[in-house]
Formats: C-alpha cells, structure tokens, sequence
C-alpha cells in the first residue's frame, strides 16, 4: 500500500503585489496569511500550483 505523501506549504512573501492569476492560486491553496503553511497531498495539480508562485511560497516535504 502507497503512503500518502503530502507537501508542506507556506506563504513566505505577500501575493499583494503579484499578478491577479498568482493571488487566486495562493488563496486557493488555502493560504490566507503570510507565515501560515498548509499541508496538500504531492501530486500533479499541487505541484502545477507550487510552479506558478514559487516566488511567493516556501516548499517542505512532509
């Protein structure tokens, strides 16, 4: 059985003045504030999200 793997997530730069694509993406990945991490499961769509704004965000595995 595969274990689950998840990615930690945390918003290291504020979205404020990124363009309006790269703000919806981090408040879609569920990060409202800066600082604050959240944990996604590692697969395609996570990653696709991960590549658009990995100059905001900071990317732990979990």
């Amino acid at each position: 059985m595969a274990e689950n793997k998840t990615l930690k997530i945390t918003l290291v730069k504020s979205p404020i003045g990124a363009i309006p694509k790269q703000r919806a993406t981090v408040e879609a990945m569920g990060l409202r504030k800066l600082n604050k991490t959240v944990e996604l499961p590692d697969n395609a769509s996570t990653r696709g999200q991960i590549q658009r704004v990995r100059h905001l965000v900071k990317v732990e595995e979990a």
